[in-house]
């Protein structure tokens, strides 16, 4: 069964932070989400553990290795762990805290 393509679902790219829809660049060129822009991959290693450069070409960007060759994006980051190096500050963690009240009929706060 053949199903075609429709227009604007034959790439997608994700950001490698979060997998959120990638709608920016960051400063060495790989798709990001926003909130990930000032983000950079760094130390990425291959599987045989010689260090991967960043390279960009027609179909987006990959890594290439200097024993293995060249390797897919999505391949690359399976080996390693990308994690956001800064916080957003922008955006402070809430932790909430479930407490229980107990509220009675003479007790102000019931009106509210």
């Amino acid at each position: 069964m053949h199903i075609p393509k429709k227009y604007g679902q034959s790439k997608l790219d994700k950001c490698p932070f979060c997998q959120k829809h990638a709608t920016a660049m960051n400063s060495q060129k790989v798709p990001v989400c926003q909130s990930h822009k000032e983000e950079t991959l760094d130390d990425f290693r291959c599987a045989c553990g010689s260090p991967l450069d960043i390279m960009h070409g027609k179909f987006g960007t990959f890594f290439s290795c200097v024993k293995c060759g060249n390797i897919n994006m999505k391949k690359a980051l399976e080996f390693n762990d990308t994690k956001p190096k800064m916080q957003n500050r922008n955006f402070p963690q809430k932790t909430q805290q479930n407490k229980e009240m107990t509220v009675r009929s003479d007790d102000p706060r019931y009106f509210d």
